[in-house]
């Protein structure tokens, strides 16, 4: 798996959504001290825009296009090493927010905890996190570049084709498969999906 740190959001035209559950990861936040963002996925303009009105650092990590993220019989690098290549920070980092978006209806179960095994040591107490799972799983894919556009406000854009590995879970089963955080809050929308409000269980 390349390096995916440094990858650039294509141009596309944006609709934007409300959102209920994000602005939670703002409320408690302590104007005094900076905030640390681990965002999975492109850094669309508006996010960048948006965090730039906050002390922060901000890490993008594009898993999108590292797609499948799996382990076969060619790979020189175990699924954890490919993951360990990804998301390596200073050892000081400890993430306020993270941001999933809907990373985990791509990954198998074995991707799934070789990813938060390799995130945990990144997380504390107050962690929080954010992301979107379907809820219903027979519903057609439907695959987004999300950004943030306002607290309340998320940016959509149409990938210009499917990606790969579309495999999502049922909340019961992802609850069993999330075993350093929990679902804290969940709100279903209008198209099938779930928005998920996440908290650390370390």
């Amino acid at each position: 798996m390349p390096n995916a740190l440094s990858s650039q959001a294509p141009a596309a035209a944006a609709s934007m959504q409300p959102t209920n559950l994000l602005p939670a990861l703002f409320e408690r936040h302590d104007e005094s001290r900076p905030l640390t963002v681990l965002h999975i996925g492109a850094a669309l303009p508006e996010t960048v825009d948006f965090f730039s009105d906050y002390r922060c650092s901000l890490h993008f990590v594009d898993l999108f296009s590292e797609l499948p993220i799996e382990e076969t019989e060619e790979d020189e690098l175990s699924i954890h090493q490919q993951f360990e290549q990804q998301l390596r920070f200073p050892l000081d980092t400890k993430f306020d927010i993270c941001l999933f978006w809907d990373i985990f209806n791509f990954l198998n179960r074995d991707a799934i905890f070789a990813f938060l095994r390799q995130i945990k040591p990144y997380l504390h107490t107050y962690t929080l996190g954010h992301g979107f799972v379907a809820h219903s799983l027979d519903k057609p894919q439907n695959d987004h570049l999300y950004g943030i556009n306002k607290t309340d406000e998320i940016s959509l854009r149409h990938r210009p084709s499917l990606l790969p590995a579309y495999a999502p879970y049922n909340q019961s089963k992802l609850k069993e498969l999330l075993h350093c955080l929990r679902m804290d809050r969940s709100v279903l929308l209008s198209d099938s999906r779930l928005e998920l409000l996440l908290r650390a269980k370390l």
